[in-house]
């Protein structure tokens, strides 16, 4: 007498969709435990920035609604991270008044290391720049009361580096603000602390 062996059902066989998700499941631990590790051992604290000093010179409203004014000013970028450094690969400073940016420049890429303090000094230039009506009717009120407050804003391409690794890009933003710029002759000024985003 010959005994069919009966076909094994389908459920006890593991099917592709069920290793795919093990599989998924597998790397997400793998790669949470990568960055918790990571975390541990190099602990990476924030950024931190300000404005040490803002100076305005050839400030000038012109007749046909145009601002031109060169803002002079002294940011400062703290490193307070024991493992890792920074590559700046891009950086803009802007200046704005009144949601309305007045002046620009860009910073040469530069290295900056670990537990460094770095001092950038920015000359931000508005060359006939057009203005808002209500953004030169306060310009001008400011100019008069001897005081204008400004945003200055830096956003930049940086690459994180631990030991010999280094990171893809990431955009650093930093809003600074008020910034009190005076037009007296001897001008005194406040440090600015900076809110920074990664």
């Amino acid at each position: 007498m010959v005994r069919e062996r009966p076909w094994p059902s389908r459920r006890s066989r593991p099917g592709i969709l069920q290793c795919i998700v093990f599989t998924g499941l597998g790397i997400i631990v793998l790669v949470s435990l990568v960055v918790l590790i990571f975390w541990l051992v190099v602990r990476p604290k924030a950024l931190e920035y300000t404005v040490d000093d803002a100076r305005v010179y050839g400030f000038n409203l012109t007749a046909s609604h145009a601002l031109n004014a060169t803002f002079d000013l002294t940011l400062r970028s703290y490193n307070r991270n024991h493992r890792v450094s920074v590559y700046y690969d891009f950086m803009e400073v802007t200046v704005w008044y009144d949601d309305q940016m007045v002046a620009f420049t860009e910073v040469a890429p530069f290295y900056q290391r670990r537990r460094n303090v770095t001092t950038l000094d920015v000359i931000a230039a508005a060359t006939s720049t057009p203005l808002l009506g209500s953004v030169e009717k306060s310009l001008k009120h400011d100019r008069s009361a001897g005081k204008v407050g400004l945003e200055v804003r830096v956003r930049a391409r940086i690459r994180l580096k631990v030991g010999v690794v280094k990171t893809k890009h990431y955009t650093l933003r930093v809003y600074c603000a008020p910034v009190l710029v005076s037009f007296s002759a001897t001008p005194t000024f406040d440090r600015v602390y900076c809110d920074v985003d990664i």
